[in-house]
């Protein structure tokens, strides 16, 4: 099967793929809402903590598991004296990163529109109330958000249809490009407005005080959802690597691509809401609610609203394009589809599934949250993020800490790199340290020990 398996052309494909994957709407959407409720500079710390010395573990853990076994996240756990079960870890990730598509693609439509609001002037002179309200009556209206949440996942279905090379890599490598331009162009613009050095203070002054016992449990979250782990991505980006490839080098290199990407975006956003006064902790309506009031007020807004908004897409579809891809890839390996059977079945699965999300602020699912506490999408959010990820995590990490043969293991962690000496650092967190901390997200998220 690995000879007839199609594999990356070069390591910065890999690389900006993998990437593409990790810098998503966790860096936008999720990150600097996050930092802001967490008191800034001493979570950044503690978030970068976790990316290295928990999230790059993990991300290596996984894309051993799929370069050894050059099969997709169901077929990747099996192995001599391994029970069959193990492959219930598999189907979580799948049944994860299927989830997460059909409701993030609803998230992405809601930037494609606003992209389309931004250069049509529609915030144009409006106040704060009037942003909020324009994003509730859009969200609520089921023709807006389900045409966007269908052309989104179109868009992913037609680059994942044209294969590794040719769909994966090669639109990777451009829209990596296109996201690294708009969010520097982002960044130098933040840098002119008032805010920049109160902004500056916030993200790297440790400040004790707004730091708590639960942030740092936050920070784990953060650093498992924004590399993309736990969702079977990494095991099958893993599985098209060859085996020259340097892993150890490609991991540390990804996560420090995501900690500067999180840095500056981070350093673009807050300069935006400190020069008008905002609180930190706008909360998760930071994107849709906040901003665009704020870009209003600055010169060249319609293009400044724009072209966050696009940012915002891009790199939407960089992690979208992989859900569909593990997914589908999981129908090709198994079941022997075809890439377009597989690419169609999976995008339209995911469409229907889709729908409830795109209904969650309409009167058709109005009394949800009253039942669940939630909105349909938030549901769906705290399903995959509080028990599908961190226990498909936990489970891969005991999977290749203790049931992979450590031979085995050890040959495959060193073919193809210099980096031997990471080798005994790296068996102890992938035994130890990545177990316990995904574990204490599970405990302190489900609610189970709140006191954590």
């Amino acid at each position: 099967m690995s000879q007839l398996r199609e594999h990356w052309s070069s390591r910065i494909g890999f690389i900006m793929a993998a990437a593409g994957s990790a810098i998503g709407l966790g860096i936008l959407w999720k990150f600097p809402y996050t930092v802001g409720q967490n008191g800034g500079g001493l979570f950044i710390l503690a978030y970068l903590a976790c990316v290295l010395f928990v999230g790059i573990p993990l991300f290596i853990a996984e894309i051993v598991l799929g370069r050894r076994t050059q099969l997709s996240a169901v077929g990747a756990f099996t192995g001599e004296k391994v029970s069959p079960n193990w492959k219930a870890v598999g189907w979580v990730a799948v049944l994860s990163s299927f989830l997460i598509m059909s409701y993030y693609s609803v998230i992405a439509g809601w930037g494609m529109s606003y992209v389309v609001m931004s250069l049509t002037g529609v915030f144009k002179g409006v106040s704060a109330d009037r942003v909020s309200a324009i994003f509730d009556e859009m969200s609520s209206s089921a023709f807006i958000t389900i045409f966007w949440h269908a052309l989104f996942t179109l868009i992913t279905m037609g680059i994942v249809v044209c294969g590794v090379r040719k769909g994966i890599e090669y639109w990777s490598k451009i829209m990596m490009k296109i996201l690294l331009v708009l969010l520097l162009g982002l960044f130098f613009y933040s840098l002119s407005l008032e805010g920049f050095g109160k902004a500056f203070y916030f993200v790297f002054y440790p400040d004790v005080a707004h730091f708590h016992p639960t942030s740092l449990l936050e920070a784990l979250g953060l650093a498992f959802f924004t590399l993309s782990l736990g969702q079977g991505i990494m095991i099958t980006y893993g599985s098209y690597m060859k085996k020259s490839e340097d892993i150890p080098k490609t991991g540390l290199i990804i996560g420090s691509m995501l900690i500067v990407v999180a840095l500056l975006a981070a350093l673009s956003i807050f300069p935006v809401v400190f020069t008008f006064g905002f609180p930190s902790s706008c909360g998760s309506g930071l994107v849709f609610k906040t901003l665009p009031y704020l870009f209003e007020q600055l010169p060249a807004s319609i293009i400044l609203s724009a072209v966050f908004f696009a940012l915002f897409v891009f790199c939407a579809l960089t992690s979208a394009v992989p859900l569909i891809e593990v997914v589908a890839a999981n129908l090709i390996d198994m079941y022997k589809w075809s890439r377009r059977r597989a690419t169609l079945v999976v995008g339209a699965s995911t469409f229907i599934v889709g729908i409830p999300s795109c209904l969650s602020n309409t009167p058709y699912l109005a009394h949800w949250k009253d039942i669940y506490g939630f909105d349909f999408l938030g549901t769906m959010d705290h399903l995959v993020c509080v028990w599908l990820l961190p226990i498909g995590g936990w489970f891969t990490a005991l999977f290749v800490g203790w049931y992979t043969d450590k031979n085995i293991l050890w040959k495959e962690f060193i073919e193809g790199t210099k980096w031997r000496f990471l080798w005994q650092g790296w068996l102890f967190f992938i035994r130890y340290l990545v177990p316990v901390a995904v574990l204490l997200i599970v405990l302190e998220k489900s609610g189970l020990f709140p006191c954590l």
